[in-house]
């Protein structure tokens, strides 16, 4: 479960995000209203702690604004106001329950799970599997009777699946429930947690997997099977075998689409490449120690040092070495102070640097055995799909329709599976990874909502376009299809021959063959990197490393889309960002920044210049993939619209 905490007094914020996570709850922690409801906007909560008394938009405000936008979190009051009338004022605005500072721990929480508990239609206490049995109360986790001792990622791992037992979570789903904001992890975290909960439930006596790698989508809660587990009539008798180490990294890799094994090799190999050149940068930073040992740390060699540590903590965060590049950011933030204590610091800059050689080495061994791994089965699975038709899954009860649909298809490159139900919908999926989904938000024998099954499908299934079919019409519903990613909306009847170009333009826009971006880093590796992880997608890339060549290559290229990182020598990302958007023929490209910098201020001139998104170094990959699309997507529509004017 992942609670806000909206509190200005560092202190009290800090103690009682210890004390839920404790408790094994996601805590995010904001300390003014302001940011509180941006957060709200950008991600899932099951629960908002507030305070009343914050800088800026205060907790009533906050309450107002939130309920006018249509959000149902409970909101939960901890404040040091204990009149009845602010007990009032905050109730109407909107707040579930109000607690008064100093509260009782035992009670709070007690408050807490009930509020949770009521923000759900469903919320037994005990949530089940088989043998299995979380209880929400205590947070024990146990099969047949006996306990199992869980991490808290863990826990929140499994209560996610036993809560959502027919969802599929994407890897970045998965982080965007289970970890909390100022956590910095790849998604190699979520397949070591997964693998770990996996051998405490064998080592329990569950011969099945609990939870289910889904082919190219991420991890659901496997079906309960109707036999009880035969386990338990010999628990206790055998010794487990331990797995080895080729077992365990298979439990830890998920199933893997093509172009997600060949992007993992070639991380491999790039890492082997610039293994050696993130080693020798080092020396700058033992230069740098040195001078600041003797009192005499020039101002250049200090600026030369924070710029490289500030490249280490996104070119080593998207090869996946996370602890390195939290090494590097500790490194940034010690450069950064105006003055520096010669000795004191000086030791703690070498623990620094040396955790950081080991961290560095230690990633390479890891890399190295990843890459055998994935390479000895990437080269069993590669199959040619130049040939194969598109796969178009209609989730439809219609008949009539469907039956057209699969007679027309045959002359045109594209295989049609129909399916009635969305459970039938997510198994076809699962196993079958089409390219394009045809969905009737209103099929008569279903009881699931239609508009929560296309939500379920965008989050889960970002690079699959849907198409929505319905035999309603109204605005409501076409504004609710847009907000949630339907590509297009159509009402009942339509003629085929309609619906089929519709099929073929979005396809065509999807494949994005012919999109050009530009990429302008000092970072070589990241460059590398990026590249790598673009290009599979269909993506012609050209890459940057001197900003000072940016217009002429930005002229020879014409891209789609340009990236820029916001520190580099001559001129800065925001300079490239304001010289583009003066410049008529560029006004609307789209630009993506990539950069270490997390501080609102950045962020904030980042979009004053004209930026239109920002990802935070170290990079995750399914959504910096999932933004560029997107991005490329929109201008390719716009660009189709405005020729179509000047026709």
């Amino acid at each position: 479960m992942k609670i806000l905490l909206i509190e200005d007094d560092e202190a009290t914020a800090r103690t009682l995000a210890k004390i839920l996570t404790d408790q094994n709850y996601v805590v995010n922690t904001s300390n003014n209203g302001e940011t509180g409801l941006d957060l709200v906007k950008s991600y899932e909560y099951d629960l908002i702690l507030l305070d009343l008394v914050l800088p800026g938009l205060d907790g009533i405000n906050f309450c107002r604004q939130l309920r006018s936008q249509g959000y149902q979190i409970p909101v939960l009051i901890l404040t040091a106001k204990d009149s009845s009338r602010d007990r009032v004022i905050a109730l109407e605005a909107g707040a579930d329950d109000y607690v008064v500072k100093p509260f009782d721990l035992p009670e709070l929480l007690a408050r807490i799970r009930a509020l949770l508990r009521r923000g759900r239609e469903i919320a037994p206490v005990v949530l089940s599997w088989e043998n299995l049995q979380l209880n929400l109360h205590n947070q024990e986790v146990r099969y047949q009777g006996e306990l199992i001792h869980l991490t808290p990622k863990e826990y929140g791992l499994l209560e996610l699946f036993l809560r959502n037992p027919s969802r599929i979570f994407s890897r970045s789903a998965i982080l965007d429930r289970v970890w909390s904001l100022g956590e910095f992890p790849g998604e190699e975290a979520v397949r070591t947690q997964i693998m770990g909960l996996r051998q405490k439930l064998k080592a329990a006596g569950i011969t099945n997997d609990v939870v289910e790698t889904m082919y190219g989508f991420g991890y659901r809660l496997k079906p309960a099977s109707t036999k009880v587990d035969s386990s338990a009539k010999v628990k206790g008798k055998q010794k487990k075998k331990k797995p080895s180490q080729q077992e365990e990294l298979k439990l830890m890799k998920p199933q893997m689409s093509l172009i997600e094994s060949e992007v993992l090799v070639g991380l491999a190999q790039l890492w082997d490449t610039f293994q050696e050149t993130f080693l020798a940068d080092l020396e700058l930073f033992e230069e740098a120690i040195a001078q600041l040992s003797s009192g005499t740390l020039e101002r250049v060699v200090k600026e030369q040092t924070r710029m490289q540590a500030h490249r280490f903590v996104g070119s080593l965060g998207s090869f996946g070495a996370l602890k390195a590049s939290e090494i590097a950011r500790n490194i940034v933030q010690l450069l950064d102070r105006e003055t520096l204590n010669n000795l004191d610091d000086a030791i703690y800059f070498r623990q620094l640097v040396e955790a950081l050689r080991e961290s560095i080495s230690q990633h390479q061994v890891n890399n190295s055995i990843i890459s055998n791994t994935i390479s000895s089965e990437s080269s069993l699975n590669s199959v040619s799909s130049n040939d194969n038709p598109h796969k178009l899954l209609v989730v439809d009860d219609d008949l009539e329709l469907t039956s057209k649909l699969i007679r027309e298809a045959k002359n045109k490159n594209l295989q049609v599976q129909a399916v009635s139900g969305f459970a039938a919908a997510r198994e076809t999926i699962a196993t079958e990874s089409p390219n394009i989904i045809l969905l009737n938000l209103g099929l008569a024998n279903n009881e699931e909502n239609g508009l929560g099954f296309l939500a379920e499908l965008t989050c889960n299934c970002p690079g699959i376009p849907i198409l929505v079919i319905s035999q309603r019409s109204q605005l409501s519903d076409r504004i609710a299809v847009a907000r949630l990613g339907g590509k297009a909306f159509f009402q009942k009847p339509i003629a085929i021959e309609e619906l089929f170009q519709s099929l073929a333009q979005i396809l065509q826009q999807n494949n994005r063959e012919d999109a050009k971006l530009l990429i302008v880093d000092d970072d070589s590796s990241m460059l590398a990197n990026l590249s790598l992880l673009l290009s599979p997608w269909g993506l012609q890339i050209t890459t940057l490393a001197d900003p000072k060549k940016f217009w002429e290559i930005l002229e020879e290229s014409t891209p789609d889309l340009l990236i820029l990182d916001i520190e580099m020598p001559g001129f800065s990302g925001l300079d490239l960002c304001q010289a583009v958007r003066n410049d008529p023929r560029w006004s609307e490209l789209p630009i993506l920044f990539l950069s270490a910098h997390q501080d609102t201020e950045t962020v904030r001139q980042v979009f004053a210049v004209g930026g239109d998104d920002y990802v935070s170094k170290p990079i995750l990959e399914p959504e910096l993939i999932a933004r560029v699309l997107n991005r490329l997507e929109r201008f390719h529509h716009g660009k189709l619209k405005r020729q179509s004017f000047r026709l």
